[in-house]
This record gives structure tokens, C-alpha cells and sequence, in this order.
């Protein structure tokens, strides 16, 4: 059951770092304007079954006025709210407290702060003093802590699957693939028969970017919400029929390479690598389902 919009505010972030799967940097377009907000949360409520409203990014706190008054619009029609953020302007804890103290007025629900080496290295950071902030002021909250991928086990090292395992937290779609897969064993393609982080079938969340794509995951829309309403797209969505997910569910990244025709490496780190570039290979074919291009490292056109 859907119960959760995200709203990304913007692609663009101050941080460039090599394991995002929007490509966001500083360069990055596509900023949600408020009256597309408004629609956003409008849409959400007719819906019906939609309890939480997050405002992300790319980094939200880039457009503070407008993610301000987002959340104060999402928690008067009733839904809970979480923000996900890089917590940048949090040079000191008062300084942090001044950012977070109208939303903790507001009643947001959590905020979770990346905190790991791609944002800020060890030690003292913004994101370290965003969270006692948080803490402080009553909002409830956690670090993102994402590592660099490194081996964990091999076949044959107290496991039984016969395949590597690859710990760190990295999702490798987006700039990951780019910069992250070099060196990483890898697993033969006739493997990856499923998705095992998306519910594609009956989505629990979808994400929605200011050129109006709903995202079942970062690159894979059910279609454009300024074309058709979002809550008639999430009410009508009918999986087997769509025409990446449909095959996704029946036989995962495998069967949507052979049922496009598109010739397949030799081997893939995992599941979303795999899928993530047969999904690139396929964008200028189904370019209202493999969207936006910002996600795959392209030029909106």
C-alpha cells in the first residue's frame, strides 16, 4: 500500500559525491516550485492512503523558504513529515538550532542527516552537529552512513551462496556505477533474476521531481504527474503492464535486457548495476518511463 510521498526539491546539492544515485551537484537542475508543491500535496491526500510527506533532494536546505513552507503545508493537511539532508549549514550547533527550531515547531516527524566519508570525512562535521541539534530540540533522528564498497566475503569464506558480498551501503546506479564499480568482483548476469529492494509490484513509496516524474526507484517513472494527475497515476498504476517494470517483476534486470535486446555483459556487482545500465541502454526508447535523464548522468532534452 502506498503510504509515502517523497518530494525531491531539487537535484542540485552543494556536494558532488561518488555514490549518488541522482548525479545531484552543484551544477544540477530541476528545482520543485512551491505552487508544485502544492499540487504534490494535494494529489497526495486524494490518494487516500498516503501518511508520510518527505522533502529531499539533492540537498533540500538549498531551498529553505520553500521546504519550510512545504512542511508547514504537509503538516496542516494532516500528514506526518521527514526531511533527508546533508544538514551543509550547520557550522555550529546555534547556527543548526536556528535551522531546525521552526521545523521542530511544526511537528516534524524525523530528520535523517548524511553522515560518512563521501560528505565529510571523520570527525567534527555539520552533519555530527545537525544531529545534537536535532536531538536537543525533540526531533527525532538518524545518520546515513554510507561507506566505500569494499569485499566482505569471497565464495568459500564463511558463505555458502557463491557470491561475493559487497558491504559499504552503496546503491550502484546513478554516479556510483560511474565511480564506485571499478575493481569490484562481479557476478554473471543469469543471476539476477529479481529486484530485491523495490516493490514494484505494490510500491509502499514514490518520489516525485519538479519535472513532474513519479519514481517507483531513482530513473523508473510510471509516468509524468503534469500530464496526469499523481493520484490517478498511483490509483490506475497496473505493473504487468508497464513496460520496464513489467518485466522486472517476472524475471528482473535478465529478462528486461532480453526482451529488449540488449546484449549483456559479462558480469555486474549486483542486481541494480545490471539494471541501471540496461535501463540507460533503453531511455531514448521508453523516455516517459526512464526518467529524468539527470538520474542517468544525461542532459534533460
Amino acid at each position: 500500500m502506498l503510504t509515502g510521498i517523497h518530494i525531491l526539491m531539487s537535484y542540485k546539492c552543494n556536494l558532488e559525491c561518488d555514490h549518488c544515485f541522482l548525479y545531484s551537484s552543484p551544477k544540477a537542475q530541476g528545482t520543485m516550485t512551491l505552487p508544485q508543491i502544492r499540487s504534490v500535496l494535494d494529489e497526495s491526500r486524494k490518494i487516500g492512503s498516503v501518511e508520510w510527506i518527505y522533502f529531499e533532494g539533492g540537498e533540500p536546505f538549498l531551498f529553505y523558504p520553500s521546504m519550510l513552507e512545504g512542511v508547514r503545508l504537509a503538516r496542516g493537511m494532516g500528514f506526518k513529515v521527514g526531511i533527508v539532508t546533508n544538514a551543509y549549514g550547520a557550522i555550529s550547533e546555534d547556527d543548526a538550532e536556528v535551522w531546525f527550531r521552526p521545523l521542530a515547531d511544526l511537528g516534524v516527524a524525523y530528520i535523517s542527516i548524511s553522515d560518512d566519508s563521501f560528505h565529510y570525512g571523520e570527525g567534527d562535521s555539520p552533519a555530527k552537529r545537525g544531529l545534537a541539534a536535532a536531538r536537543k530540540l525533540g526531533i527525532p533522528t538518524a545518520p546515513i552512513c554510507i561507506q566505500k564498497p569494499f569485499v566482505e566475503a569471497m565464495p568459500g569464506q564463511d558463505q555458502d551462496k557463491g557470491a561475493p558480498v559487497i558491504g559499504g551501503g552503496a546503491m550502484f546506479k546513478g554516479r556510483a556505477v560511474e565511480k564506485l564499480t571499478d575493481g569490484l568482483p562481479g557476478r554473471p548476469c543469469h543471476e539476477f533474476t529479481d529486484c530485491p529492494h523495490e516493490d514494484l509490484q505494490s510500491p509502499s513509496r514514490l518520489h516525485v521531481d519538479h519535472y513532474g516524474h513519479v519514481q517507483l526507484c531513482q530513473g523508473l517513472s510510471m509516468g509524468n504527474m503534469w500530464q496526469h494527475p499523481l493520484s490517478a497515476l498511483a490509483l490506475e498504476y497496473k505493473p504487468a503492464s508497464h513496460p520496464i517494470c513489467g518485466p522486472l517483476i517476472k524475471g528482473g534486470p535478465v529478462l528486461l535486457a532480453r526482451q529488449y535486446g540488449i546484449e549483456p555483459g559479462q558480469e555486474y556487482v549486483d542486481e541494480c548495476h545490471f539494471c541501471y545500465l540496461v535501463r540507460r541502454a533503453l531511455i531514448d526508447r521508453f523516455p516517459e518511463y526512464l526518467a529524468p535523464r539527470q538520474v542517468y548522468g544525461l542532459e534533460e532534452k
